[in-house]
C-alpha cells in the first residue's frame, strides 16, 4: 500500500469516528457532521486527485446527487419506527429495504431517461 492510500484511509476514518463521538455527546452536533457531504467531498477530491478528470468528478456529483435523493426515505423510515416502538433490529431493517428500495427507483429512472 502507499502512503496516499493510508492518508485517505486515516482521514475518512477519523471523520466517521468523530461523527460517532459527537453524537453520544450532543445529538444534533453529531447530526450536523454525519449530514455534511464530508464522505462525498473526500470522494470527488480523491478522484480529481488520482485522475485530474473535471468532467468524471462532474458526473460523479450529480450521480451523488440523485442517489442521496433516493436514500432520503433511509432516515424517515428508522426514525419513525424507532419513535413507534419498533425493535431496533425491525427499525433499522425496515429503513434499509426502504433506502434500498429508493436507490433503486432512482436508478431505473436514471437508467430509463438516459436510454
Amino acid at each position: 500500500m502507499n502512503l496516499q492510500f493510508l492518508l485517505k484511509v486515516a482521514i475518512t476514518v477519523v471523520i466517521v469516528v468523530c461523527a460517532s463521538l459527537l453524537a453520544r455527546r450532543t445529538g444534533w452536533i453529531g447530526a450536523l457532521v454525519a449530514s455534511l457531504p464530508l464522505t462525498s467531498l473526500l470522494v470527488l477530491v480523491w478522484l480529481y486527485s488520482d485522475t485530474r478528470d473535471p468532467v468524471q468528478v462532474a458526473d460523479l456529483a450529480m450521480g451523488i446527487f440523485w442517489f442521496v435523493l433516493g436514500s432520503l426515505p433511509f432516515f424517515v423510515v428508522l426514525a419513525l419506527g424507532l419513535r413507534q416502538g419498533w425493535p431496533p433490529v425491525a427499525a433499522f431493517v425496515a429503513a434499509a429495504l426502504t433506502g434500498f428500495a429508493g436507490v433503486t427507483l432512482v436508478q431505473w429512472l436514471l437508467v430509463r431517461s438516459t436510454g
